[in-house]
């Protein structure tokens, strides 16, 4: 009872103060962007438009974030990045507490979001047409020369928001780019965005969420013959503090 109850007073901040400040924000950091990048660099412009963005719109929630791990970063070691995928606040945890530089492999209709979509092409996130095998390789191919100097990739591997909370089947592409890069993979798990914003939901409310990162895999240790066992033992780490 409780609980509806201060749902049912967080609905008018909702509406009539976050999601006009989401908006804003969004269309003031994407179009920020495509004045720092010619003028810095995609790294710098990354920072300040997409990691502030994202706390900003963390605390605007409010949403509070505990960092677990931090020391299992080198921040001059480039990463492939795998993480559990709960809901779209996944992005401003992983964007805005993360504290790398990293490239998102992204579905081709983000690109059309206003002010989004612009300032992610202006820094160098890739876009993937996932109708189009082909187009989608090729995207990945040429993404492949981005990640570099301690800039590292970042994956969903379960391909889409899990609707019950529960770790789904994990894709090969995030791995079969690790084999291919000679990179380690950097394991991370995000718990507790599924509270704040439901997977296809708009039942948006305040909470605290925990960014674990695990520590890297070195996939010198395995084979491509073996990228199932190196699935399963990324899938484990990110799953083991879910409970």
């Amino acid at each position: 009872m409780i609980n509806k109850i201060l749902y049912l007073l967080y609905q008018p901040y909702k509406w009539i103060i976050f999601l006009p400040f989401l908006v804003l924000s969004t269309l003031f950091f994407g179009f920020l962007t495509i004045i720092l990048v010619p003028l810095t660099n995609p790294k710098i412009a990354s920072y300040i438009c997409g990691a502030i963005w994202s706390r900003l719109n963390g605390y605007m929630t409010p949403m509070m974030v505990k960092v677990h791990g931090k020391e299992n970063i080198n921040p001059q070691q480039s990463y492939v990045i795998v993480s559990n995928h709960q809901s779209h606040y996944d992005v401003f945890v992983l964007y805005g507490w993360l504290g790398i530089d990293f490239k998102w492999v992204m579905k081709q209709e983000l690109r059309k979001v206003p002010g989004l979509g612009i300032g992610c092409e202006m820094v160098g996130h890739i876009f993937i047409d996932r109708s189009n095998r082909e187009k989608a390789l090729a995207s990945l191919n040429e993404a492949k020369k981005k990640i570099v100097n301690g800039t590292s990739v970042i994956f969903f591997p379960e391909g889409t928001r899990s609707k019950d909370g529960k770790v789904g089947d994990f894709k090969k592409g995030a791995f079969k780019m690790a084999f291919d890069l000679d990179l380690p993979i950097l394991p991370v798990t995000i718990v507790g965005t599924s509270k704040i914003l439901p997977a296809h939901t708009i039942r948006l409310f305040p909470g605290i969420v925990h960014l674990y990162i695990h520590k890297p895999i070195d996939i010198r240790q395995y084979t491509e013959d073996r990228m199932q066992e190196l699935i399963e033992t990324a899938k484990s780490m990110i799953t083991s503090v879910l409970k």
